[in-house]
């Protein structure tokens, strides 16, 4: 099948005369999760994973995704004629080079601009070599038959009581910083952005509560561009009460056309597609840069804080009845798989008040299959748990009152020697960054290396970063910051939200990671300075079972104990019975 769609689309290319198309993993506002809409790459290439992008010439076929996936692709591009090329291997070229060696003089190099971002396509304008670009040709929709429509769900309001600032205060906020910056219209394309900034909600994007929209600001008007059978009466009436303005999602590009081209345009170009930038003025004077709201969202407010420590404390409840019932099962021998654990966990987060959906796909992982960092269980190819070994679930809800994310590794059974002391290790390095304190003025980035520092000393490392800001009933992956080996040059500051997610992975054998979501907090002040750390909002217990004592430090046991100290307290009040006996097992000091 996937043959017959190369074929096809090879043969639009002779139509139109194109030496190479590119597919992208994205939609017109470069989300990290996609509608069923846009997954143009999965259609025409046949490879499932959430990341990778698919180039093809005359010849020549080819799929680029990173180390998460080089299993899953090698697997799903097996006799379709696409070669699988792994990013990040030495000898491995990149798209671009890829283009350039396979492209003569003077051929035409197309994709889809309203899927490519404008940061992107001046990388691949000013990296090919004497090559042409046609932006507008979404090849993919002329032989995709019965394609899925765009979302239609509607939209709805996130109430003032969660998102503690209206819409009218933010957009303030938003004006401000256009006035201080002599900016006289801001483009905004951003789904998460544009949610955050609106207080509204929607179902368009699977795990990310999230509308297809655009908002275009100025210091008269904010509008926002959607498809206008989503909104209802309560929502037109809210929004223009917050002096916001409503037109059809397609409008926005007449809209930019008819922009003051002596005035300045902001927007950013990592966020902002090729048909968005194609129709603002030629001659605009344009500014680029990280969107405001992106900063704004990531501190996050009193009362989203409060909120999101009452998530929190839903969220545990459901993982302690989750892991109870695990253990439970194996260790009376029941046959449990795990999609069967996946499916399990879900149903005891849908008992918790004003949950919505999953922050993402759930990663129920056994044995050898935790090794792979971004794993995806399935019936087609069950995998039952054993009394052995480590299981490792990583899962998150989405609730009005807050996102989740949260990773724990649990002993099933005897363990080998390698297993407990890399358990150990990644302990260590977990609680190393949870009592680190640091200095104002730390770039988010500057902290990665002390969560490794238990690991490398002694020769092991993990290839993924240890922390990704998380959203606030947005999306679980948000910027700016983040703790990564990636320089970052955002500081960590109060009240930004971020994960501390270190982890072993042994491939063929098994895989560790623990993660608890932090927030930043002012710690104290001196004559140096004021100086940060760190508050755990996850509450659920961490395995005890695989840690080898004798290697932990005084100031981790302690940190340990308190932390399990504090999960009975605020746990044990919604739990009884078989759950609150395991709650209060698992929490033992040691």
């Amino acid at each position: 099948m996937v043959k017959d769609r190369i074929k096809n689309l090879r043969d639009l290319m002779i139509k139109y005369n194109i030496d190479a198309y590119i597919v992208p993993t994205s939609d017109p506002h470069q989300s990290e999760y996609i509608a069923k809409y846009y997954k143009t790459r999965e259609y025409i290439s046949g490879f499932t994973g959430s990341a990778g992008t698919f180039a093809i010439t005359k010849n020549k076929a080819g799929l680029w995704t990173d180390g998460r996936y080089f299993i899953q692709a090698a697997k799903e591009l097996e006799g379709s004629g696409i070669d699988l090329y792994k990013m990040g291997l030495e000898g491995t070229p990149t798209i671009i080079e890829f283009v350039n060696n396979e492209v003569e003089e003077n051929g035409v190099v197309a994709f889809d601009g309203e899927t490519y971002s404008y940061a992107d396509y001046l990388n691949l304008k000013n990296s090919l070599v004497n090559k042409k670009i046609e932006s507008n040709r979404d090849l993919i929709d002329e032989i995709w038959e019965n394609r899925p429509n765009k979302p239609s769900d509607k939209v709805f309001l996130h109430d003032v009581n969660y998102a503690g600032a209206t819409t009218e205060e933010k957009i303030s906020e938003v004006r401000d910083f256009m006035e201080k910056n002599k900016v006289d219209y801001y483009l905004l394309s951003s789904l998460d952005d544009i949610s955050y900034l609106l207080n509204i909600r929607g179902l368009d994007v699977d795990y990310n509560p999230v509308v297809l929209s655009y908002v275009l600001i100025n210091k008269d008007k904010a509008r926002l561009f959607v498809d206008l059978k989503k909104l209802d009466e309560k929502i037109i009436s809210n929004l223009k009460l917050n002096g916001v303005e409503v037109e059809e999602y397609e409008a926005i590009f007449e809209q930019l056309q008819d922009l003051d081209p002596t005035k300045t345009i902001y927007f950013n170009p990592n966020r902002v597609n090729v048909r968005l930038f194609n129709s603002i003025p030629e001659n605009i004077n344009k500014k680029t840069g990280i969107d405001f709201t992106t900063s704004m969202k990531a501190v996050k407010n009193t009362t989203e804080i409060k909120n999101q420590r009452n998530a929190y404390i839903k969220d545990g409840v459901a993982l302690v009845k989750f892991l109870n019932w695990v253990e439970e099962n194996v260790s009376s021998n029941k046959e449990i798989t795990e999609m069967d654990c996946s499916r399990r966990l879900l149903e005891f987060r849908k008992e918790q008040e004003l949950f919505i959906e999953p922050s993402f796909e759930t990663i129920s992982a056994y044995g050898e299959n935790a090794a792979l960092p971004h794993y995806s269980p399935s019936d087609e190819s069950p995998v039952y748990l054993r009394s052995k070994g480590l299981y490792l679930v990583d899962s998150g809800g989405q609730y009005l009152d807050g996102t989740t994310d949260i990773t724990r590794t649990i002993a099933l059974g005897d363990l080998t020697e390698d297993e407990k002391l890399h358990y150990t290790l990644t302990l260590r390095s977990h609680i190393l960054l949870m009592l680190t304190i640091f200095k104002k003025g730390t770039k988010s980035s500057a902290l990665d290396i002390i969560a490794r520092q238990p690991l490398w000393e002694k020769g092991i490392d993990f290839n993924h970063g240890t922390g990704h800001g998380v959203g606030y009933f947005l999306a679980c992956h948000e910027g700016p910051q983040n703790i990564s080996p990636r320089h970052n040059n955002i500081d960590m500051i109060p009240g930004m939200i971020t994960s501390n997610e270190p982890g072993v992975y042994i491939e063929g054998s098994h895989g560790i990671r623990i993660e608890n979501i932090m927030l930043c907090i002012d710690k104290f002040q001196t004559k140096f300075g004021d100086f940060y750390g760190f508050e755990s909002l996850s509450l659920c217990p961490i395995d005890t079972k695989p840690v080898i004592k004798e290697l932990l430090r005084e100031e981790e046991v302690q940190w340990l104990n308190e932390y399990h100290n504090r999960c009975y307290k605020e746990l044990s009040k919604y739990l009884d019975g078989k759950d609150l006996e395991y709650l209060k097992e698992k929490t033992k000091a040691i």
